[in-house]
């Protein structure tokens, strides 16, 4: 399936592709008939979270070009990242050249208002640390916007600027990459949603990388990730339950916050900040959402694979399937699946 390689001008036009596990049917559409698949009472959960300037480009101690993409924060100025060696978004991830060894204690300089340490090298691998950020506060924050730019990979056609990768309702910059499901969901569709009666509530979840460019460190994806959800968003999905409605994810992040912070209270949601290594898979039974919004992907790629949580195999190769045939478009800036009996 061939990817997008750009953000498209009208969202509402984009393709949908509703499967309906219940009744083992497909049904073509746009993203602007998404209204009309819901219905009044359903809950439609949403990851705010903001895409950082996650990939910064620079020099060890020694001179040796580096880039670091930040994975996720793990306490402040202090973040979990990958290490590439010299190049660009040009070259394929898998096709990067390693990057030159680092130990605790080495620096990297982004330039002169910006540099970290690596504190910790995983054992999985040499390119997965963790650093600390010189700087702190605002002056850390300032510096990563000027010297930092979004992830992106080789099939996008140019350099994303980073309002290329936000939602319309993004707020705190908590994610590495895009959070891309929701990535369509314009401000006229939402109040269309909103006008029908469908509920609209949020959580904050920091979606991590999707690539590393080795095989044995992608095999660990997706890594431990931070969510916060809010007591206003548990207590939409409690009425919703509650009436027999339906609680529809926007994302895997979105799905994994959700049953992965139900997992840890044995079934029940909780408001707050939380961790979640939840990995969704075939055999997974969701105990809260029960639809997804989520983009195309490739069926060879382990995204396709957790979507078995939600709709039998079958299904979902007959839907990649004809939606190949029909020529959508994969991947963050690509069409969507609506999951959703």
């Amino acid at each position: 399936m061939s990817p997008a390689a750009w953000p498209r001008e009208n969202p509402l036009e984009e393709r949908l592709l509703h499967v309906d596990p219940r009744l083992g049917r497909l049904r073509d559409g746009r993203i602007a008939d998404l209204p009309a698949l819901l219905e009044p009472g359903d809950l439609l959960v949403v990851n705010d979270g903001a895409t950082l300037p996650a990939s910064l480009h620079g020099a060890t101690g020694g001179g040796a070009a580096v880039e670091v993409r930040l994975i996720g924060e793990l306490s402040e100025g202090r973040y979990a990242a990958l290490l590439f060696g010299a190049g660009s978004f040009r070259t394929r991830t898998e096709d990067r050249p390693p990057p030159p060894a680092l130990g605790p204690g080495d620096a990297v300089t982004f330039g002169d208002d910006l540099s970290a340490a690596v504190e910790r090298v995983s054992p999985a691998s040499p390119r997965l640390v963790e650093i600390a950020f010189r700087e702190r506060g605002a002056p850390l924050w300032s510096a990563l916007y000027r010297r930092g730019r979004p992830i992106q990979y080789a099939y996008v056609a140019a350099p994303l600027e980073i309002w290329h990768t936000q939602t319309r309702y993004a707020s705190r910059p908590r994610c590495a990459e895009l959070p891309s499901a929701g990535r369509p969901l314009v401000w006229g569709l939402l109040l269309e949603l909103i006008r029908r009666g469908v509920r609209v509530a949020s959580l904050t979840h920091a979606a991590g990388i999707s690539s590393t460019g080795e095989p044995a460190l992608d095999a660990l994806l997706p890594l431990p990730e931070r969510f916060e959800i809010p007591e206003e968003t548990v207590a939409a999905v409690r009425e919703a339950k509650a009436s027999g409605r339906r609680v529809v994810a926007v994302g895997t992040t979105v799905t994994r916050a959700l049953e992965g912070c139900a997992a840890e209270s044995g079934g029940e949601l909780r408001a707050g900040v939380g961790v979640t290594d939840l990995v969704l898979h075939p055999g997974f039974r969701p105990r809260v959402v029960d639809g997804l919004l989520t983009g195309v992907h490739d069926p060879t790629e382990s995204h396709f694979r957790l979507l078995e949580a939600f709709a039998p195999a079958p299904l979902l190769h007959r839907a990649n399937a004809y939606a190949e045939r029909a020529g959508y478009l994969c991947h963050e800036f690509g069409d969507s699946y609506l999951v959703l009996g």
